[in-house]
């Protein structure tokens, strides 16, 4: 089988993104799987290989994609150049570590756009820190859009069998709701629809939550279901989508883990991010450690791949050798599959 080349962003440099890198990649059935190379700093990921205690991995530089190996035991960074380890603190917001972090992604997408990789995967950036350096974007996902020219796109979280795609994500929860039409609602129908075909799932049911209290009952706490939600999914039924909805936001989570859904589209960000991290997200207070930090973020209607960790920076943990990297790994299976389904 071939291997799919996937572009993996390091992530701000003061967070976890280059710990959990070496550590995702320290797993020989990764390269039998996909060809990864980082894009970001040589220096911060030999670092990030002291803290983890995995010394014998080597870090190589690497100036173009057709210079990498590929080959496990060897990390091919595509070095950027920008930031060394006496240039921030770890762990704290830093306005170069916050630019670092978006050149990289800028990079990333130009790769893909110019077909070098077949896949990209982000580590963290902090919005912060990445604001601080001038670049004014809300997140990873308002950047690919920026840069690959989509305007018809949306974020999707997966754990699992539960994918959650949403119709607004960051914008305050006023404009958020404001934000729910009848257009814009029909328009992640038709993407979610679209993900889960290109997931290889054949006739896709697409679950459509409420945004108001038991779906507004009728009208009495709200009627954007009566004259928007609703609509929207009549006109998803009309162009064949298997579409149900609306359906109240405190049972629809459940139906979707219970294979009722093989995508839920939520109205806004802590709708649809709240359940899945709840799942995805194990702390063990005994341990005092998280088991797990799993699931996957995922741009959907782009030209290219986008697959990214469910989590942030994690400051705190920063340095500490013991974040986790599960959401990473994740994340490049995803990517993985994705790459070939397009193939």
């Amino acid at each position: 089988m071939k291997r799919s080349i996937l572009g993996i962003t390091m992530g701000d440099p003061a967070g976890i993104g280059p710990e959990i890198t070496v550590k995702a990649l320290n797993r020989p059935e990764l390269y039998e799987k996909c060809k990864p190379v980082v894009i970001g700093d040589t220096e911060i990921l030999e670092r990030a290989c002291k803290f983890t205690g995995n010394t014998k991995i080597r870090i190589r530089s690497i100036s173009s994609i057709e210079e990498a190996l590929f080959e496990y035991g060897t990390i091919d960074v595509l070095d950027m150049h920008l930031i060394g380890i006496d240039d921030y603190e770890i762990g704290k917001v830093s306005a170069k570590a916050g630019n670092a972090a978006f050149q990289y992604v800028k990079k990333v997408i130009e790769l893909a756009m110019k077909k070098e990789v077949d896949a990209t995967v982000t580590n963290p950036l902090n919005k912060e820190a990445m604001n601080l350096a001038g670049h004014h974007f809300s997140g990873h996902t308002e950047i690919y859009a920026e840069y690959t020219n989509t305007s018809k796109y949306t974020m999707m979280l997966a754990y699992k069998n539960l994918r959650v795609v949403h119709v607004s994500t960051h914008v305050s929860l006023k404009e958020a709701c404001d934000r729910v039409k009848k257009d814009r609602i029909l328009e992640v129908i038709r993407i979610a629809n679209q993900a889960c075909l290109d997931m290889g799932i054949g006739d896709p049911k697409v679950g459509v939550a409420g945004l108001n209290p038991h779906c507004g009952e009728g009208g009495l706490f709200g009627r954007e279901e009566i004259e928007e939600i609703e609509p929207a999914v009549k006109a998803a039924n009309r162009e064949g989508i298997n579409a149900e909805g609306p359906v109240p936001a405190d049972s629809i989570f459940s139906k979707a883990r219970g294979k009722f859904y093989d995508i839920v589209v939520a109205m806004y960000h802590d709708q649809g991010h709240i359940p899945l991290k709840v799942v995805g997200f194990v702390y063990n207070s005994e341990m005092k450690k998280w088991d797990a930090v799993e699931g996957v973020n995922i741009t959907l209607g782009l030209p290219i791949i986008r697959t990214s960790v469910d989590h942030g920076t994690a400051f705190d943990q920063a340095g500490t050798g013991e974040a986790n990297e599960l959401s990473l790994i994740n994340a490049i299976e995803y990517a993985i599959n994705f790459a070939k389904q397009r193939r």
